[in-house]
């Protein structure tokens, strides 16, 4: 079997490559209903806007169920005190999401302008909160969680859902917002024609511009130190009794979460890949080109990501009131067989769901015009 120590290395890149999957699939479907009321001028744009992710939306949430799921079987631990510690803030992402299906099977069963628009502005609440509320949840990570551990590993919380929209927080939120929004409006400008093409390229650049600002401020709030980092004063053993309280957590500001780009130059990578992809969105758009523009939202999903899991490596709950107490894929991971078992199934069924998830975007894929819309309106969401 393998190694513990390597197995524990596997899941935390596993589960970013989930995250990321989520990001890059779930991410414009909730980016391009977030944007729908604003670059959709008529119900017939609108349709087509919605259309365009019929097929895919329900597959893409796929990504992010298994990402759960994964989180719950690889670090128990974090998903217990994660989702009992923000049980409000996921509840808002939950109802959020609840808007999604209603909302398309719903939305155009009445030819009712009133009732039409409420759904869009739904499915729009349903696809613009949850990438907010996942960025602020992000941010709180770089503050530290509000819990700690006692001797039976038993965890204490003592913050508060309105405690988590601190001002650190909330821009990472709107660089998870603007983040999806310009991937959104890159997948309806790939999908779409004509003036909802031309305003979704719009709407890409001006997400893609306060995702670059907001991305290099929350660079250089962490950068100067404004923002305590965490680290271990002493080293641990991989391979030990998992036990999150048998180590040692020192708080520094400088270099703070940064230390790791300073100890492993390399992953210097992840912040210039995500200001490039940035950049080229912002260009791509400008002069409507769909396909580049998609490319660049896509680099920049994939380098903020990257960012983030590369700054707090390897701790995955930090605690702000307890710095011994957070959680790491060292010591809060489930068991060597448990890990090995996971390490098989995700073998076997990882590649058999990008397969079929590659093979419904060939088979479905097309550009949804607005007389498509009319030729089909009784057969369309």
């Amino acid at each position: 079997m393998i190694e513990y120590e390597l197995l524990k290395i596997i899941w935390w890149v596993l589960v970013g490559v989930l995250l990321i999957g989520f990001a890059l699939t779930d991410g414009f479907d909730m980016g391009s209903m977030a944007l729908m009321p604003f670059v959709g001028k008529t119900d017939s744009e609108r349709r087509a806007a919605i259309n365009t992710i019929a097929p895919h939306w329900d597959g893409n949430q796929v990504w992010f169920i298994t990402a759960g799921g994964a989180l719950f079987a690889a670090w128990p631990m974090v998903y217990s005190v994660a989702f009992s510690g923000m049980y409000w803030a996921l509840l808002l992402v939950l109802f959020a999401l609840f808007l999604r299906p209603v909302g398309f099977d719903y939305r155009s069963k009445l030819e009712n302008t009133k009732w039409r628009n409420s759904w869009d502005w739904g499915l729009c609440i349903g696809g613009a909160v949850p990438a907010l509320v996942f960025g602020v949840a992000f941010g709180n990570l770089f503050l530290g969680i509000p819990f700690s551990l006692d001797s039976t590993l038993r965890s204490e919380y003592t913050g508060s859902f309105f405690a988590l929209l601190n001002p650190f927080a909330l821009v990472c939120g709107v660089v998870s917002l603007s983040m999806l929004c310009a991937h959104g409006g890159a997948w309806l400008m790939l999908r779409t024609d004509e003036a909802l093409k031309q305003r979704s390229a719009k709407a890409t650049q001006i997400m893609a511009i306060i995702f670059l600002i907001c991305f290099l401020v929350i660079g250089a709030w962490l950068y100067f130190g404004q923002v305590s980092g965490y680290s271990y004063a002493v080293a641990i053993d991989p391979n030990a009794a998992l036990n999150p309280l048998a180590k040692e957590v020192i708080t520094n500001s400088n270099p703070g979460w940064m230390n790791n780009y300073s100890t492993y130059p390399v992953t210097k990578i992840a912040p210039v890949l995500a200001i490039l992809g940035a950049i080229i969105a912002i260009f791509a758009s400008s002069k409507a080109k769909a396909g580049l523009s998609f490319t660049g939202t896509s680099l920049m999903i994939v380098g903020a990501i990257l960012t983030a899991g590369f700054a707090l490596f390897p701790f995955l709950l930090p605690s702000s009131i307890n710095p011994n107490s957070s959680l790491t894929m060292w010591d809060a991971v489930s068991s060597h067989l448990t890990l090995g078992v996971m390490t098989v199934a995700a073998c076997i069924f990882v590649p058999l769901i990008l397969i079929y998830t590659s093979w419904s975007y060939y088979k479905m894929w097309g550009v949804i015009t607005n007389k498509h819309i009319e030729s089909n309106s009784h057969s369309l969401y």
